[in-house]
């Protein structure tokens, strides 16, 4: 044991500094330095009891807080986790590909071994840093302690730059034990992406103008780049009379769901997709999943379609149409340049004509919708998971909401009018993500003067991933309810195989997509601290919702759906 100032202690120094207020982890032997140096600082290690819960924690965390930065410019929005040599970053890897595609600001770290010693290739040895970089800004390893701040500056500045994503850091166990007398240095400021070509600008703003019919595809970089963005989005539809719909996979709130212009999301079916984006102009604002799951036949945009796209990202940019107008910068800020720009040159009445389309396009989205999530089941005593939407929506109306509800997602996104800032999703469609990213948003909601009831809506395949995560909610006193939308099957592959290979379900065994025999959900919650209650009708959702958010703790709600 060494009285000395040490890398580990440099750490901590440096995220306390930044201030960070939690460490989410699973420890290991070359993670040791730094646990010891966590117990003497004032951060709090919230244990994971699986890499990859660390990773969704600190991402959930990161999403949530991000949110809470766009009103106090005193908050920094990054999660930190730290994992455990080769096979801890491997366990971590399905939630930092999930981070990278929501954009989470996280800084992942994973101890190492010693730099003299990998030449005998001891166990758990791996290339930490290629392995992680697919998935990040930037990967990389400290080979040596004075290097630490710079580089810890650097990951946290890269973290938070837009686009926002994943960072990861390793930090070798002798690194971490070296003696320094060197201190952490300042963040300094965080640039915004900026606020375009002005050139660019103007071709935008020309294109909206001379439309026949607009279209504005939102995205979830807008969400992103604050609520001042999403109230641009709406003054520029409002200017222009322009149809607006949420891009494939949204996993934020892009735009207030019961404006007038709001029509839907787009659903990542390739008819419906490409009949919503079938217009003369289509502006792509903020997107970065607009695509189908699996090969589309045709093109979702015509190619005689005019694009714009705008985006913080620049390889979003004229990725999958072309871009006949590009805009590179924060997307509110080059909204606010755009109505600017657009302002005053639409007469009321083409701007009426416009919204005249929108209102008979709306009026066939919806009846098309309408029914989704209802089912087909009459006879079936389980709810519906339009049912359980609605009953969710009546209680907690202005939950913040962590959805891994997968094929009972677009029911919430159909019928509940979520506000800006109150949903957050699994954008990269990996399962295991909404559980402890739940647990995360649940902590980063706990930090604010008013903080709003937390629900984890989760699907029972993906809360099968990663149940014990729930441990982390009831060791940590954190204010939680989930409810499992539990079909007791993995619903969305039998969908995509009646999609992909045709005919109707009686024509196919569906092998290992039933939970056959269930796993009883509620005394697994118990196990790991959490109070449970299933719930087999419809009739008793309401009641059990509202008992479970009254609670302190953690909750878990197992709501029998059907299909």
């Amino acid at each position: 044991m060494t009285d000395g100032y040490t890398g580990a202690d440099l750490f901590t120094d440096a995220l306390e500094s930044y201030g960070v207020d939690y460490l989410f982890g699973n420890p290991g032997t070359t993670e040791l330095p730094i646990v010891d140096a966590v117990g003497r600082s004032d951060l709090e290690y919230v244990l994971g009891l699986h890499e990859d819960i660390a990773v969704g924690m600190a991402s959930g965390y990161a999403q949530t807080r991000r949110y809470h930065s766009h009103h106090d410019e005193s908050i920094n929005p990054v999660g930190v986790a730290n994992l455990h040599v080769a096979p801890g970053l491997a366990h971590g890897l399905g939630n930092l590909y999930a981070a990278k595609i929501t954009g989470a600001p996280v800084v992942v770290t994973a101890g190492n071994h010693s730099t003299d010693f990998r030449h005998e290739e001891p166990i758990l040895s791996g290339g930490l840093v290629e392995m992680a970089e697919q998935f990040c800004k930037w990967s990389d390893e400290v080979l040596d302690v004075e290097a630490l701040p710079t580089m810890l500056r650097r990951a946290f500045r890269v973290a938070m730059t837009p686009p926002t994503g994943p960072v990861f850091l390793g930090l070798p166990l002798d690194v971490m034990l070296a003696e320094t007398d060197a201190e952490p240095e300042r963040l300094g400021a965080i640039p915004n992406a900026g606020s375009g070509d002005p050139a660019q600008l103007e071709h935008a703003a020309d294109l909206l103008v001379d439309a026949d019919n607009p279209v504005m595809v939102v995205g979830d970089h807008v969400a992103r780049s604050g609520a001042d963005a999403v109230a641009a989005a709406v003054e520029l539809a409002e200017a222009t009379g322009a149809r607006v719909h949420g891009e494939i996979l949204s996993s934020e709130v892009d735009f207030p769901t019961d404006h007038d212009q709001w029509v839907s999301y787009i659903p990542p079916n390739e008819d419906l997709a490409s009949m919503l984006m079938d217009t003369d102009t289509v502006a792509f604002i903020g997107c970065s999943t607009n695509t189908t799951l699996t090969r589309h036949e045709e093109a979702l945009v015509d190619s005689e379609t005019t694009c714009i796209h705008i985006s913080d990202d620049d390889w979003q940019v004229g990725k999958n149409q072309p871009a006949d107008a590009a805009v590179i910068g924060d997307p509110g800020l080059i909204l606010q340049g755009l109505i600017e720009r657009v302002q005053g040159r639409l007469s009321e009445e083409t701007v009426e004509e416009r919204l005249e389309n929108v209102a008979a396009i709306k009026e066939m989205v919806e009846a098309k919708m309408a029914g989704m999530g209802e089912g087909d089941a009459e006879d079936d005593p389980r709810a519906s998971k339009a049912e359980l939407v609605d009953a969710m929506e009546r209680v907690a109306g202005d939950a913040a909401i962590v959805d891994e509800g997968v094929t009972s997602k677009y029911a919430m996104l159909t019928r509940w009018n979520l506000a800006p800032e109150q949903y957050i999703s699994n954008k990269g469609g990996g399962l295991g993500y909404g559980l402890p990213a739940s647990v995360g948003a649940a902590i980063a909601e706990g930090q604010r003067d008013d903080p709003r009831d937390v629900i984890g809506f989760i699907g029972d395949g993906s809360y099968l991933y990663y149940p014990h995560s729930i441990y982390s909610a009831a060791r940590h006193d954190v204010d939680l309810t989930v409810v499992i939308s539990d079909n007791r099957n993995y619903r969305i592959l039998k969908d995509n195989t009646l999609k992909l290979m045709g005919g109707e379900e009686a024509d196919y065994e569906f092998t290992a997509m039933d939970f056959d025999p269930a796993v009883d959900l509620v005394k697994n919650a118990e196990s790991h601290g959490a109070r449970a209650e299933q719930v087999e009708t419809p009739d008793g959702i309401e009641g059990a919702l509202e008992e479970a958010l009254a609670n302190e703790g953690p909750d878990v709600l197992d709501v029998l759906v059907h299909d």
